[in-house]
């Protein structure tokens, strides 16, 4: 008999509807049924079709492309629906965060969207948000509200024990300086060294013509601000600061993948200075469809990323190069905690796979 006021209803938009089925199946619980649609004037129609008065309401949606703003605005109205509905407590599961690379103003007149988003969360009615790997932690201070931020960390450890042979020959590397503390960390609990690589741009070359050059990275590039000044790309190489990766296996962990141009680079130096096989573990797959095409000549042994964003197409389009790791169990067990009331971070003491 349904029991109002204490149990759990999970929704969820157009983003990922796969995920939620799966959250739904591991918590042993049915998808709350909703109808997300457009109206022929491209608004956002939401229809709830069960009571969710005085119950705790969970919405799964991970914005991703190319639909990223019509997904953000389906949960958006999804949790409007909800608050006028009565919901007793609203939280917004968000396993990729929108906009997360626009978090501070790295030049003149630039938004902080990060922020902007955070806003428009807690004015529609969110009383809490689970999000997981966000590209900054200080987009949690964004928010009035609780925020919990998930890692993927325990997940990737399985899949690296289980799917990487000869991995306690592996040496883990950050691409850069800002992802050295979550590869730092990964090291540490697997007990392996750790490397970092140095991302040089124009200004720290214009004193040394003679250093090779690379294209510049595209806008929306996988590392740091998605708007770097285009001369500041103009002029770019990647160098290993930190670390002996010779004769062992790189495991390269990054936050998120768009370009590729990031990983590629990556790669190669890896690889220039004797890494044995070099793989690409990242949390968030954005990969647009020009990335895609270009996926299968990344000098990687496999690109392995989350399922916070849909990748069944992706994964057909690039013959076996390409691997998944599921979050789903993360999520489940985040939400029956959450409902319960007991620790999350409990969480990462244990590995999910």
């Amino acid at each position: 008999m349904h029991q109002t006021g204490n149990s759990i209803r999970l929704l969820t938009g157009n983003s990922h509807p796969k995920l939620a089925e799966a959250v739904a199946a591991r918590l042993g619980i049915a998808l709350t049924p909703c109808h997300v649609s457009k109206f022929l004037s491209l608004e956002t129609s939401v229809q709830i079709h069960s009571s969710v008065r005085d119950e705790d309401v969970f919405i799964l949606q991970s914005p991703s492309p190319p639909d990223i703003n019509d997904h953000l605005m389906e949960l958006l109205i999804m949790i409007s629906a909800c608050k006028t509905a009565s919901a007793k407590r609203i939280t917004a599961v968000i396993p990729c965060y929108p906009y997360a690379r626009q978090d501070k103003k790295d030049k003149s007149r630039a938004p902080i969207t990060a922020k902007l988003v955070a806003n428009l969360l807690a004015v529609a009615g969110a009383d809490h948000v689970i999000t997981m790997d966000l590209h900054a932690s200080q987009i949690q201070g964004f928010f009035d509200i609780p925020v919990d931020n998930l890692f993927s960390e325990p997940s990737m450890m399985g899949f690296i024990k289980a799917e990487i042979p000869d991995w306690k020959n592996g040496i883990i590397v950050s691409p850069d300086a800002g992802g050295a503390k979550r590869a730092t960390a990964l090291a540490d609990r697997l007990n392996l060294d750790f490397a970092l690589i140095n991302r040089k741009r124009r200004r720290d070359l214009s004193a040394s013509a003679a250093i090779p050059t690379v294209p510049p990275t595209p806008a929306g590039s996988d590392s740091g601000s998605q708007h770097g000044d285009e001369d500041e790309r103009a002029m770019e190489k990647m160098e290993l600061l930190v670390g002996d990766v010779k004769g062992k296996v790189a495991i390269l962990i990054d936050d998120m993948i768009d370009t590729g141009h990031t990983v590629r680079l990556a790669a190669g130096v890896l690889k220039e200075a004797g890494a044995k096989e070099v793989y690409a573990l990242i949390s968030h797959g954005l990969l647009s469809e020009t990335t895609m095409e270009n996926l299968k000549d990344l000098p990687v042994k496999k690109l392995i990323v989350t399922n916070s964003i849909d990748q069944s197409d992706r994964m057909q389009a690039t013959d076996g190069r390409m691997e998944v790791i599921d979050i789903a169990p993360v999520l489940a067990e985040s939400i029956r905690r959450t409902h319960n009331g007991e620790s999350i971070s409990a969480l990462f003491r244990q590995t999910y796979i």
